[in-house]
């Protein structure tokens, strides 16, 4: 019986574990390994832009109609995605520090305030800020987006910055605190560049997401990508047509910063500062 049950355990611990799944709410970054002329990154973006060409040339109306619609909107979903990234990484590297703070009251709230932001869906935090709240504080639609995406998207940004701090060796600290730097300043000039370094791939992804999250503020009568191509499709009824547009649009445009993205990776790797 000793010798069953030994057997047993010595099968569990041969049991390989998986290390690393990779799966995430953007557009998957290309690895070095994926850069043939073949590759599916390759094939989605070129595809997208040639499926884009071919009916511009070939079906001039309504095709080049809605491309002349819809830059205006392009803009504003840049601005709003740019704008919401920003103060969301802000907002993400506050309360990442205090998830990993000692003091109690600090992490508390910041701890709550994960969780709850990332326990209720963008859209109905679009819909409190705008309309719940507009009672007492008077938001313009951009404004409203812009505060809704950076709290929401904060909180998933405070996780990443949580993770990517404790991946750094504690020996990091100690040896900037026995170097006489204090613990702020260790975390400043010492932690938070080998962070950065190491958070960047999932950064990108979480932009590329509120990329195509920003599609959800068109709710709130902003004049963005997806709303110029529904007014374009509510006055001339080619709904087709027009939402083929916006899907190619907003695929080629995930797709580039993914790329670009994984540029700035591999140049980080060039230069030694990744493992």
């Amino acid at each position: 019986m000793e010798q069953k049950t030994h057997d047993s355990e010595s099968e569990e611990e041969l049991i390989p574990l998986p290390t690393h799944i990779n799966v995430t709410d953007g557009t998957l970054i290309p690895q070095k390994g994926e850069r043939g002329a073949l590759s599916a990154w390759n094939i989605s973006f070129f595809g997208a832009l040639a499926v884009l060409g071919v009916l511009v040339i070939a079906f001039p109306d309504p095709y080049r109609k809605i491309l002349s619609f819809v830059p205006d909107g392009l803009l504003v979903t840049f601005g709003v995605t740019v704008s919401a990234i920003f103060f969301a990484l802000f907002i993400g590297l506050l309360a990442g520090l205090g998830r990993i703070s000692q003091i109690t009251i600090v992490n508390r709230i910041a701890t709550v305030y994960v969780e709850v932001i990332r326990g209720i869906p963008l859209l109905v935090q679009l819909f409190y800020i705008y309309y719940a709240l507009g009672n007492w504080i008077k938001l313009s639609g951009p404004a409203a987006a812009i505060l809704a995406m950076s709290i929401c998207y904060g909180a998933y940004m405070a996780e990443i910055f949580r993770a990517g701090i404790q991946s750094i060796p504690k020996g990091q600290m100690e040896a900037a605190l026995a170097l006489g730097l204090s613990r702020g300043q260790a975390m400043r000039k010492v932690i938070l560049p080998q962070t950065i370094k190491v958070i960047l791939p999932p950064i990108g992804n979480e932009f590329i997401a509120l990329l195509k999250d920003s599609s959800l503020v068109s709710i709130l009568a902003v004049a963005d990508l997806l709303r110029r191509g529904r007014e374009y499709a509510s006055t001339s009824f080619r709904y087709f047509e027009s939402y083929t547009v916006i899907a190619l649009i907003y695929l080629v445009m995930t797709l580039f910063f993914s790329r670009l993205v994984a540029i700035m990776e591999e140049r980080l790797r060039h230069r030694g500062t990744l493992h």
